[in-house]
């Protein structure tokens, strides 16, 4: 299916899905994942589904992938301008558009009708403008993230979380409107008796980008701390290297505590794994003691589910996404106090208290399992039934 291509009237229900991003883009993340996961399940025989994102280097300009059709057109701005006229010289084809909120928007609002309308978002950026970016630009965009929010407050809506769900509520958004639908993870929970034997010592484990409002240095700064009492801890870091972020804050913070930084295999302090398998990635996991996720905020916190399913609970900061993902702390270690110090009382917590540390264990295995093992496709499709 191609962007100039005329569409065809059609017995399906035909859904315009608009993102900046799609799965096969360069900095694809998690929400690419999850909307792909999305669509491809969804009843191919009821529906036709056509995704338009930006267009980026060696990527096909239209193709379909698990029958979803993929079309790609202009860059991360015009791209915008792209689906405003592919929905207007197809409309009268088009059943439903979903506008994905990634920070980049659509702004459907002002061009499609709401009863056609579907805002999709995943999380809120709010503080993560301070920590990202510098003024004037993030005065401007923390000013800007309401206003723009509000715009769509009307329109059908899919978030990923309850902390999402209530931010949304809070500036206008209507509950009945508003739908849950969570993460779609790409592995499966392991049975009980395939979890590996935890390190002899106390070893926690970050997954994700080296990126400043992940919390990646809060996490070395407390090995560091928590080596005054016990000196054979480690941390493993997992996620693609960013060298100028390694020697602008890890580095550092290595020195000040007299730790040693090292690479894959190193006996070091702090081990930079980098990019690794998936396989690799969950074998870590289940070996490590805790996942340390002291993000600032999430739509969801994917590492902390994937560490739940081969017997691994977390230790979070109590923010958006990742509350969540702990159940409010029910399953995981939940820090109210939001720094180095909160993440080192947590980390002796799971040495000192076994008995805790086995329930919590169990608490966070049985909750992922029983809440993300759901049709999210099947979801949407109810959303859908409830619009038409």
């Amino acid at each position: 299916m191609k962007y100039t291509e005329k569409l065809s009237p059609s017995t399906k229900k035909t859904i315009l899905s608009l993102s900046w991003r799609d799965i096969k883009s360069p900095t694809a993340g998690g929400a690419e994942v999850q909307t792909h996961e999305m669509l491809r399940g969804m009843d191919m025989s009821r529906y036709r589904i056509i995704h338009l994102a930006a267009q980026y280097e060696n990527l096909a300009d239209d193709e379909v992938i698990d029958g979803v059709n993929y079309i790609r057109k202009g860059t991360v701005f015009s791209v915008i301008w792209y689906a405003f006229w592919y929905y207007k010289r197809n409309q009268e084809n088009i059943d439903f558009v979903v506008d994905q909120c990634n920070t980049h928007r659509f702004f459907t609002p002002f061009w499609v009708k709401r009863e056609k309308r579907i805002f999709y978002i995943h999380q809120l950026t709010r503080e993560i403008w301070d920590i990202n970016l510098n003024p004037p630009i993030s005065t401007i965009g923390k000013l800007m993230e309401t206003p723009l929010l509000r715009i769509y407050r009307k329109d059908y809506t899919i978030a990923l979380s309850n902390s999402t769900k209530k931010d949304l509520l809070d500036i206008g958004f209507m509950d009945s409107r508003v739908k849950i639908i969570p993460i779609a993870m790409k592995i499966k929970p392991w049975k009980k008796d395939e979890f590996l034997p935890k390190e002899e010592q106390p070893t926690f484990t970050y997954v994700g980008r080296y990126v400043v409002y992940k919390g990646i240095d809060a996490a070395v700064e407390a090995i560091g701390k928590l080596k005054s009492d016990y000196p054979t801890a480690k941390l493993w870091i997992l996620g693609k290297k960013n060298e100028k972020y390694v020697e602008e804050k890890i580095m550092p913070i290595c020195e000040k505590y007299g730790m040693k930084l090292g690479d894959a295999e190193e006996d070091a302090d702090v081990i930079c794994w980098g990019f690794v398998s998936e396989e690799k990635k969950l074998e870590l996991l289940s070996r490590t003691t805790a996942l340390v996720f002291p993000s600032n905020r999430e739509g969801w916190g994917i590492p902390i589910s994937e560490a739940a399913y081969v017997g691994t609970p977390s230790i979070v900061y109590d923010t958006e996404g990742l509350r969540d993902a702990v159940d409010e702390g029910r399953a995981g270690y939940l820090c109210k106090e939001k720094n180095s110090n909160g993440l080192v009382t947590m980390m002796k917590e799971t040495i000192e208290n076994k008995e805790q540390y086995d329930r919590t264990r169990k608490a966070a295995y049985q909750f992922s399992k029983d809440y993300l093992d759901l049709n999210i496709s099947k979801l949407f499709e109810e959303f859908l039934n409830e619009m038409y």
